[in-house]
């Protein structure tokens, strides 16, 4: 029986660059069955070009602005509604090779595991690999993990980025959405690192994707106010996620300390760093993130 695949793109002004995302949808040797595109509250005329454009898509608009975190839970939501077997998901500057998807459903296939997600390659626009997106691969994997992937033409990793993965439905109904509270960072981060604890997950250099940031860079670029997010939501990650085991949370929790080290000491705005730093650990211990089919519920429209 044939998988039937719903594409989920989460977009926010950006309409040309979500345009020729969704244009080389379109032009997949194997395409996708469904195309859902979350629109979080864009005021640059999103909403109208996918309806003038692109007529076969489900454009959800939303009524504010939940970030990458809420677009892609309501998005994966709408997917599991839709009767996915597999969702792929994408940012709305992604722009998959014309293989792409049939590169990744190949990967399942020859998988000896079915894997709960299979990660794409990912390079920016001169085709160097984008270390925004470079999923980690898999600390302590066994022969046979690595022989297993190996079979697929993959290797194994333990967290990937929301930039062109291929998820099982079923492991989301078991392990839940993204949280929505995360807003932006680490999202992706939490949430396929619960997804994968315990499962197979692949990375699949032969489904390649073009993501046009507008910069080259990793994740320790000075992100001026948005410090506050990466604090914040690490501290979620590691104090209140079921996605890591304690030995992971003590490894992951000290290499994020050195790349904050390296942020701060390349940063030309130390004060928004010290800011962000502050209010985003005094925010992360004391707070919680809210339920989100509690965040979410107002913003759909009817």
């Amino acid at each position: 029986m044939t998988a039937r695949v719903v594409a989920v793109v989460v977009t926010y002004n950006r309409r040309e660059l979500l345009a020729e995302a969704l244009t080389a949808l379109t032009a997949q040797t194997r395409r996708p069955d469904a195309v859902v595109v979350v629109d979080n509250a864009s005021s640059d005329g999103t909403a109208g070009l996918v309806r003038d454009r692109f007529g076969d898509v489900e454009l959800v608009e939303l009524t504010g602005n939940t970030g990458g975190a809420g677009g892609f839970a309501i998005g994966i939501a709408r997917a599991l509604d839709r009767d996915a077997d597999l969702i792929w998901l994408m940012d709305d500057d992604t722009v998959p090779e014309p293989a792409a998807l049939a590169a990744l459903l190949a990967a399942r296939e020859g998988s000896p595991a079915p894997p709960a997600l299979v990660a794409s390659r990912v390079v920016w626009t001169d085709g160097r690999d984008h270390p925004m997106n470079t999923p980690r691969t898999k600390p302590g994997a066994t022969r046979e993990e690595l022989a297993a992937a190996a079979a697929a033409g993959c290797t194994p990793v333990r967290s990937a980025s929301f930039v062109s993965i291929l998820v099982d439905a079923e492991a989301v109904r078991e392990r839940g959405l993204p949280i929505a509270d995360y807003f932006l960072w680490n999202d992706d981060f939490e949430f396929t690192t619960r997804l994968l604890r315990g499962r197979v997950g692949l990375y699949c250099p032969a489904s390649l994707v073009v993501h046009k940031t507008k910069t080259f860079g990793g994740t320790d670029a000075d992100p001026g106010d948005r410090f506050y997010f990466e604090v914040r939501n690490k501290v979620w990650l590691f104090t209140r996620s079921r996605g890591l085991a304690p030995v992971e949370r003590s490894l992951y929790a000290a290499s994020t300390l050195r790349r904050w080290a390296r942020t701060y000491a390349g940063s030309a705005d130390r004060t928004t760093l010290r800011r962000g730093l502050r209010k985003g650990l005094w925010d992360g211990v004391r707070t919680g993130p809210r339920p989100t089919e509690e965040l979410l519920r107002d913003v759909e429209s009817p």
